[in-house]
Protein backbone atom coordinates (compact mmCIF):
# COMPACT_ATOMS: atom_id res chain seq x y z
CA UNK A 1 0.00 0.00 0.00
CA UNK A 2 0.84 3.71 -0.53
CA UNK A 3 -0.06 5.81 1.87
CA UNK A 4 -0.34 9.76 1.48
CA UNK A 5 1.48 12.23 3.47
CA UNK A 6 -0.70 13.53 6.18
CA UNK A 7 1.68 16.49 6.63
CA UNK A 8 0.46 17.68 3.48
CA UNK A 9 -2.11 20.09 4.58
CA UNK A 10 -4.21 18.77 1.64
CA UNK A 11 -4.29 15.11 3.10
CA UNK A 12 -4.20 16.26 6.79
CA UNK A 13 -7.73 18.12 5.79
CA UNK A 14 -8.87 14.78 3.99
CA UNK A 15 -8.05 12.19 7.00
CA UNK A 16 -9.00 14.47 9.60
CA UNK A 17 -11.60 16.97 8.30
CA UNK A 18 -14.21 14.94 6.31
CA UNK A 19 -17.13 14.49 7.48
CA UNK A 20 -17.30 10.55 7.47
CA UNK A 21 -13.89 11.07 9.91
CA UNK A 22 -15.56 12.30 12.87
CA UNK A 23 -14.47 9.49 14.62
CA UNK A 24 -10.95 9.73 13.54
CA UNK A 25 -11.57 13.65 14.64
CA UNK A 26 -12.24 13.14 18.37
CA UNK A 27 -9.68 9.91 18.39
CA UNK A 28 -6.81 12.19 16.95
CA UNK A 29 -8.45 15.27 19.57
CA UNK A 30 -8.21 13.07 22.70
CA UNK A 31 -5.35 12.07 22.39
CA UNK A 32 -3.35 15.41 21.49
CA UNK A 33 -5.40 17.80 23.66
CA UNK A 34 -6.33 15.20 26.62
CA UNK A 35 -3.33 12.42 27.15
CA UNK A 36 -5.61 10.25 25.28
CA UNK A 37 -8.81 10.80 27.82
CA UNK A 38 -12.02 10.52 26.23
CA UNK A 39 -12.92 14.08 27.41
CA UNK A 40 -14.43 15.05 24.09
CA UNK A 41 -17.74 12.83 22.40
CA UNK A 42 -18.61 14.52 19.65
CA UNK A 43 -17.41 16.73 16.85
CA UNK A 44 -18.69 19.06 14.77
CA UNK A 45 -17.02 19.78 11.85
CA UNK A 46 -17.41 23.74 10.27
CA UNK A 47 -15.47 23.30 7.23
CA UNK A 48 -15.79 19.82 5.65
CA UNK A 49 -13.44 18.52 3.45
CA UNK A 50 -14.34 18.74 -0.04
CA UNK A 51 -13.24 17.02 -3.14
CA UNK A 52 -11.02 20.00 -4.61
CA UNK A 53 -11.26 21.27 -7.99
CA UNK A 54 -8.30 21.62 -10.06
CA UNK A 55 -7.01 25.39 -9.75
CA UNK A 56 -4.64 27.36 -8.52
CA UNK A 57 -4.31 26.67 -4.79
CA UNK A 58 -0.84 28.18 -3.77
CA UNK A 59 -1.98 30.37 -1.13
CA UNK A 60 -4.84 28.25 0.43
CA UNK A 61 -4.52 27.32 3.89
CA UNK A 62 -6.21 23.91 4.25
CA UNK A 63 -7.18 23.84 8.38
CA UNK A 64 -9.90 21.68 10.46
CA UNK A 65 -11.92 23.58 12.34
CA UNK A 66 -14.15 21.48 14.70
CA UNK A 67 -16.96 22.49 17.33
CA UNK A 68 -16.30 19.62 20.53
CA UNK A 69 -18.10 18.66 23.39
CA UNK A 70 -18.27 21.71 26.05
CA UNK A 71 -19.08 24.54 23.33
CA UNK A 72 -15.36 24.72 22.20
CA UNK A 73 -13.86 25.21 19.30
CA UNK A 74 -10.86 23.59 17.79
CA UNK A 75 -8.44 24.99 15.07
CA UNK A 76 -6.26 22.60 13.67
CA UNK A 77 -3.65 23.09 11.39
CA UNK A 78 -0.57 21.05 10.00
CA UNK A 79 2.49 23.58 8.77
CA UNK A 80 5.25 22.22 6.59
CA UNK A 81 6.85 26.04 6.01
CA UNK A 82 8.25 27.75 8.48
CA UNK A 83 7.28 30.65 6.63
CA UNK A 84 7.54 34.39 8.31
CA UNK A 85 5.13 35.35 10.30
CA UNK A 86 3.37 32.58 10.91
CA UNK A 87 3.61 32.30 14.84
CA UNK A 88 1.35 35.65 14.05
CA UNK A 89 -0.98 34.44 11.73
CA UNK A 90 -1.53 31.54 14.39
CA UNK A 91 -2.46 33.74 17.23
CA UNK A 92 -5.29 35.94 14.71
CA UNK A 93 -6.71 32.78 13.36
CA UNK A 94 -7.29 32.20 17.10
CA UNK A 95 -8.64 35.74 18.24
CA UNK A 96 -10.51 35.87 14.80
CA UNK A 97 -12.23 32.37 15.12
CA UNK A 98 -12.84 33.66 18.92
CA UNK A 99 -14.08 37.30 18.01
CA UNK A 100 -16.45 35.86 15.40
CA UNK A 101 -19.07 34.15 17.42
CA UNK A 102 -20.42 37.55 18.78
CA UNK A 103 -23.39 38.71 16.44
CA UNK A 104 -23.37 42.47 16.50
CA UNK A 105 -25.30 43.29 20.15
CA UNK A 106 -25.16 39.95 21.27
CA UNK A 107 -23.64 39.49 24.91
CA UNK A 108 -20.13 38.73 25.32
CA UNK A 109 -21.02 36.48 28.04
CA UNK A 110 -21.69 33.72 25.15
CA UNK A 111 -18.48 33.41 23.83
CA UNK A 112 -16.87 29.87 23.90
CA UNK A 113 -13.17 28.85 24.75
CA UNK A 114 -11.09 28.61 21.40
CA UNK A 115 -7.92 26.24 21.11
CA UNK A 116 -5.44 26.24 18.50
CA UNK A 117 -3.91 23.09 17.69
CA UNK A 118 -0.91 23.94 15.61
CA UNK A 119 1.24 20.56 14.04
CA UNK A 120 4.95 21.81 12.81
CA UNK A 121 6.90 19.75 10.92
CA UNK A 122 9.75 22.10 11.98
CA UNK A 123 11.34 23.13 15.24
CA UNK A 124 9.52 26.05 16.48
CA UNK A 125 10.74 25.97 20.44
CA UNK A 126 14.65 25.63 20.46
CA UNK A 127 14.50 25.92 24.00
CA UNK A 128 11.75 23.44 24.90
CA UNK A 129 12.22 19.59 24.63
CA UNK A 130 8.79 18.36 24.80
CA UNK A 131 6.96 17.60 22.10
CA UNK A 132 3.86 18.99 22.80
CA UNK A 133 3.80 22.34 24.37
CA UNK A 134 0.85 24.11 25.91
CA UNK A 135 0.33 28.21 26.37
CA UNK A 136 -1.81 29.72 27.69
CA UNK A 137 -2.34 33.38 29.50
CA UNK A 138 -0.75 33.75 33.20
CA UNK A 139 0.24 36.24 35.52
CA UNK A 140 3.49 37.50 34.72
CA UNK A 141 5.29 37.39 38.02
CA UNK A 142 3.57 34.62 40.27
CA UNK A 143 2.80 32.61 37.10
CA UNK A 144 -0.72 31.86 38.16
CA UNK A 145 -3.40 31.27 35.60
CA UNK A 146 -5.53 34.08 34.25
CA UNK A 147 -9.10 33.87 35.42
CA UNK A 148 -9.44 35.03 31.60
CA UNK A 149 -8.18 31.41 29.68
CA UNK A 150 -10.71 31.26 26.53
CA UNK A 151 -7.54 31.43 24.17
CA UNK A 152 -5.21 27.89 23.93
CA UNK A 153 -2.49 27.96 21.97
CA UNK A 154 -1.12 24.03 21.75
CA UNK A 155 1.67 22.73 19.26
CA UNK A 156 3.30 19.58 18.39
CA UNK A 157 6.73 19.91 16.83
CA UNK A 158 7.26 16.22 14.73
CA UNK A 159 11.52 16.62 14.55
CA UNK A 160 11.30 16.88 18.31
CA UNK A 161 9.62 12.80 18.40
CA UNK A 162 11.96 10.30 17.84
CA UNK A 163 10.08 7.34 19.45
CA UNK A 164 10.20 4.08 17.04
CA UNK A 165 7.40 2.09 16.13
CA UNK A 166 8.55 -0.65 19.38
CA UNK A 167 8.53 2.24 21.38
CA UNK A 168 4.93 3.88 21.28
CA UNK A 169 3.35 3.33 24.85
CA UNK A 170 0.77 5.55 24.15
CA UNK A 171 -2.76 7.03 21.91
CA UNK A 172 -1.02 10.20 21.70
CA UNK A 173 2.40 8.74 20.60
CA UNK A 174 0.38 6.18 17.66
CA UNK A 175 -1.28 9.21 16.36
CA UNK A 176 2.04 11.78 16.24
CA UNK A 177 3.80 8.86 14.99
CA UNK A 178 1.22 8.31 12.33
CA UNK A 179 1.66 12.21 11.35
CA UNK A 180 4.85 11.61 11.03
CA UNK A 181 5.56 8.08 9.43
CA UNK A 182 2.57 6.87 7.39
CA UNK A 183 3.97 8.29 4.15
CA UNK A 184 6.94 5.73 4.55
CA UNK A 185 4.77 2.27 5.52
CA UNK A 186 4.02 -0.12 3.56
CA UNK A 187 1.45 -1.51 5.70
CA UNK A 188 -0.87 -0.83 8.29
CA UNK A 189 1.06 -1.62 11.69
CA UNK A 190 -0.48 -4.25 13.90
CA UNK A 191 -0.12 -2.53 17.51
CA UNK A 192 -1.67 0.54 15.32
CA UNK A 193 -4.39 -1.29 13.81
CA UNK A 194 -6.02 -2.57 17.01
CA UNK A 195 -6.92 1.11 17.45
CA UNK A 196 -10.12 1.21 15.14
CA UNK A 197 -9.75 5.24 14.35
CA UNK A 198 -6.50 5.13 13.42
CA UNK A 199 -6.90 1.68 11.52
CA UNK A 200 -9.56 4.01 9.82
CA UNK A 201 -7.02 6.75 9.20
CA UNK A 202 -4.91 4.65 7.45
CA UNK A 203 -7.60 3.40 5.38
CA UNK A 204 -8.71 7.14 4.22
CA UNK A 205 -4.71 7.27 3.33
CA UNK A 206 -4.59 4.84 1.15
CA UNK A 207 -3.60 6.17 -2.08
CA UNK A 208 -5.43 3.81 -3.99
CA UNK A 209 -9.11 5.29 -2.22
CA UNK A 210 -7.80 8.90 -3.54
CA UNK A 211 -10.16 10.08 -6.94
CA UNK A 212 -7.99 10.85 -9.96
CA UNK A 213 -8.90 14.91 -9.12
CA UNK A 214 -7.72 14.34 -5.75
CA UNK A 215 -4.14 12.72 -6.63
CA UNK A 216 -3.46 15.74 -8.86
CA UNK A 217 -4.62 18.18 -6.18
CA UNK A 218 -2.62 16.23 -3.72
CA UNK A 219 0.45 16.12 -6.40
CA UNK A 220 0.17 20.06 -7.13
CA UNK A 221 0.50 20.93 -3.36
CA UNK A 222 3.34 18.72 -2.88
CA UNK A 223 5.33 20.12 -6.24
CA UNK A 224 4.28 23.90 -4.10
CA UNK A 225 5.36 22.71 -0.35
CA UNK A 226 8.98 21.07 -2.10
CA UNK A 227 9.31 24.63 -4.06
CA UNK A 228 8.67 26.95 -1.41
CA UNK A 229 10.88 24.52 0.78
CA UNK A 230 13.95 24.84 -1.29
CA UNK A 231 13.54 28.51 -1.52
CA UNK A 232 13.41 28.72 1.96
CA UNK A 233 16.45 26.93 2.18
CA UNK A 234 18.13 28.90 -0.60
CA UNK A 235 17.85 32.26 1.50
CA UNK A 236 18.72 30.81 4.65
CA UNK A 237 22.17 29.68 2.90
CA UNK A 238 22.27 32.89 1.50
CA UNK A 239 21.69 34.94 4.37
CA UNK A 240 24.54 33.24 6.20
CA UNK A 241 26.92 33.10 3.51
CA UNK A 242 26.21 37.31 3.55
CA UNK A 243 26.62 37.46 7.19
CA UNK A 244 30.20 35.45 6.92
CA UNK A 245 31.09 37.90 4.43
CA UNK A 246 30.11 40.31 6.84
CA UNK A 247 32.19 39.40 9.54
CA UNK A 248 34.98 38.34 7.99
CA UNK A 249 35.26 42.57 6.46
CA UNK A 250 34.81 43.56 10.10
CA UNK A 251 37.83 41.72 10.86
CA UNK A 252 40.19 42.60 8.31
CA UNK A 253 41.75 45.02 10.68
CA UNK A 254 41.58 42.79 13.78
CA UNK A 255 43.02 39.26 13.07
CA UNK A 256 45.44 37.78 10.35
CA UNK A 257 43.58 36.41 7.23
CA UNK A 258 44.08 32.73 8.16
CA UNK A 259 42.78 32.97 11.43
CA UNK A 260 39.58 35.03 9.79
CA UNK A 261 39.57 31.85 6.97
CA UNK A 262 38.93 29.38 10.24
CA UNK A 263 36.94 31.42 12.15
CA UNK A 264 34.18 32.53 9.06
CA UNK A 265 34.36 29.07 7.23
CA UNK A 266 35.26 31.07 4.20
CA UNK A 267 38.52 30.57 1.64
CA UNK A 268 41.42 32.15 2.12
CA UNK A 269 41.58 33.31 -1.29
CA UNK A 270 38.07 34.67 -0.68
CA UNK A 271 39.56 36.91 2.51
CA UNK A 272 42.63 37.84 0.53
CA UNK A 273 40.45 39.33 -1.98
CA UNK A 274 38.27 41.21 0.52
CA UNK A 275 41.80 42.50 1.83
CA UNK A 276 42.42 43.89 -1.98
CA UNK A 277 39.24 45.14 -2.47
CA UNK A 278 39.83 47.12 1.13
CA UNK A 279 42.71 48.84 0.07
CA UNK A 280 41.74 49.81 -3.43
CA UNK A 281 38.52 51.31 -1.88
CA UNK A 282 40.97 53.58 0.50
CA UNK A 283 43.26 54.18 -3.12
CA UNK A 284 40.29 55.27 -4.39
CA UNK A 285 38.92 57.39 -1.73
CA UNK A 286 42.80 58.82 -1.88
CA UNK A 287 42.27 59.96 -5.23
CA UNK A 288 39.23 61.34 -5.12
CA UNK A 289 40.50 63.69 -2.22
Amino acid sequence: MIFINPKTDFAFKKIFGSEQSKDILISFLNALLYQGRAVIQDVEILNPYLAPQIQGIKDTYLDVKARITGDKTVIIEMQVLNVEGFEKRILYNAAKAYSIQLQPGADYTILSPVIALTITDFEMFEHLNQVISNFILKEKRLLTDSPINDLKLVFVELPKFSKSLEELETLTEQWIYFIKTARTLETIPESMAQVPEIRKAFEVANQANLTREELEALEQREIYIHAQRNAIRRALRQGKEETRREIAKQLLDVLDEETISRKTGLSLEEVRQFKIDELNDEYSQIDNG
